[in-house]
């Protein structure tokens, strides 16, 4: 970005967004961290295992192929809107975030090549966000159609991703470490995009070279306090319902961060600092998005009439699903700012942006929005109320009447949200 006033608000927030992005690219990511831990070699006579899964899978096994030496089988699965060619590597469609029939399929063949794995082979495991809903791979006892029911029931819980993660790993047999387990007792070394806030590896992607998160009994009550317990399948139920099968683990992965939301929210800062005032407010926006909404109004208190000012939050908020409307929670975040902002009145110019890193906020082809002291009055004039709107979770709709969506296309990474709050005056 040059200066500020060779732009609107909206434009600012955008470019500064998109620096965001740039810098969780999974190639640039994944290279710059080769040139510190290489890929490790096989033992004599054995092969390189390279397996990646999540919405960054291609990028970064493109990459790694670059690196790997050797003889080598590479197997990718990613999500529909970030498919691209990888030379040497068979790719798999999956779906996201509901599993489907092909995501229960690349789950068996993940489980079919780890499976093959000897103690001279070396197994590399390219970790990004997305991975849980991509590789479903169910336990004995449950069907595709219970973990797709699981699913619904936890993305519409208001649980954060750690919770819903916990659950997903008593659910699977490659989540909770499913790699270590199956692919032993070859060595297993975990390059991680993660788009988990805090960077818990045993969380990305439901940690398929981590430990579990917690027990069943852990996961039993966390859907006990959140109340979906008697909403899951009775033999989900009936799992979690057991003591713990022996966990224990011959090894334990190299698990190595390549990038996170804090480096992205850094980048996002140092962007938005050539061109005004610019703060970091909280690098862990969670919970629920009327929570969320309040903390970021909060913040403009500590902004200066005298100049432009940009506040930044990273995170991962969460929805509680109430109505029978279609959004996601950047969408409802922005939608949830405006009213606020209306309501208890933000100075002069202003604009909001959230937007997921993967470019897909929810179950919408938008990765969020971008929303300023007009919108209200653009759902109105479109004849629609946003508070009815915003009550049946149809951000998205109303949205839409604004022309707030902010649609960039699936990025190839995911490194959670970003939140930019811009106080100041158009050029």
């Amino acid at each position: 970005m040059t200066v500020l006033s060779s732009m609107t608000l909206r434009d600012c927030a955008a470019t500064i967004f998109a620096e965001a992005v740039a810098a969780a690219d999974p190639a640039k990511s994944l290279r710059q961290r080769l040139l510190l831990v290489p890929l490790p070699s096989p033992k004599q006579g054995g092969r390189s295992i390279l397996i990646a899964i999540g919405k960054a899978a291609p990028a970064m096994m493109a990459e790694a192929l670059k690196h790997v030496l050797g003889d080598h089988v590479a197997l990718v699965v990613t999500h529909a809107g970030n498919q691209i060619d990888v030379p040497g590597a068979t790719v798999l469609i999956s779906a996201h975030p509901v599993p489907d029939e092909r995501g229960l399929k690349a789950g068996w063949q993940v489980l079919a090549l780890l499976s093959e794995a000897r103690e001279q082979d070396q197994i590399i495991a390219l970790i990004s966000g997305g991975g849980s809903a991509l590789v479903p791979a169910p336990v004995d006892g449950l069907t595709l159609s219970d973990k797709i029911s699981v699913n619904e029931v936890l993305l519409s819980s208001g649980l954060d991703v750690v919770r819903i993660n916990l659950v997903r790993q008593h659910l699977s047999q490659l989540k909770g470490g499913g790699f270590l387990r199956h692919g032993s007792p070859a060595p297993v070394t975990a390059y991680i995009l993660s788009d988990v806030i805090g960077d818990d590896l045993r969380a990305v992607a439901s940690g398929p070279t981590a430990l579990p998160v917690g027990s069943h009994a852990d996961a039993r009550r966390t859907c006990i306090e959140a109340g979906i317990w008697h909403r899951l399948p009775k033999s989900v139920r009936t799992l979690l319902g057991q003591s713990n099968p022996n966990q224990a683990m011959a090894n334990e992965a190299t698990n190595i961060l390549i990038g996170s939301n804090t480096i992205s929210l850094d980048a996002a800062h140092a962007c938005a600092a050539q061109a005004c005032r610019a703060e970091i407010v909280s690098g862990a926006l969670i919970g629920d998005v009327s929570e969320a909404a309040e903390q970021i109004w909060r913040a403009t208190k500590s902004a200066t009439a005298e100049r432009t000012t940009a506040l930044l939050f990273g995170g991962e908020t969460t929805v509680h699903l109430q109505g029978t409307g279609r959004g996601g929670r950047n969408q409802e975040l922005a939608l949830r700012v405006a009213q606020l902002a209306q309501e208890r009145v933000i100075p002069g110019n202003w604009v909001f942006l959230s937007a997921g890193t993967d470019g897909r906020d929810g179950p919408t082809p938008a990765a969020g929005a971008i929303v300023d002291a007009g919108t209200l009055d653009r759902i109105h004039r479109a004849g629609h109320d946003p508070t009815t709107l915003l009550a049946n979770n149809d951000s998205h709709k109303a949205l839409a009447l604004s022309g707030d969506l902010l649609m960039t296309g699936a990025t190839g990474t995911n490194v959670a949200d970003i939140q930019i709050l811009l106080l100041g005056s158009d050029a």
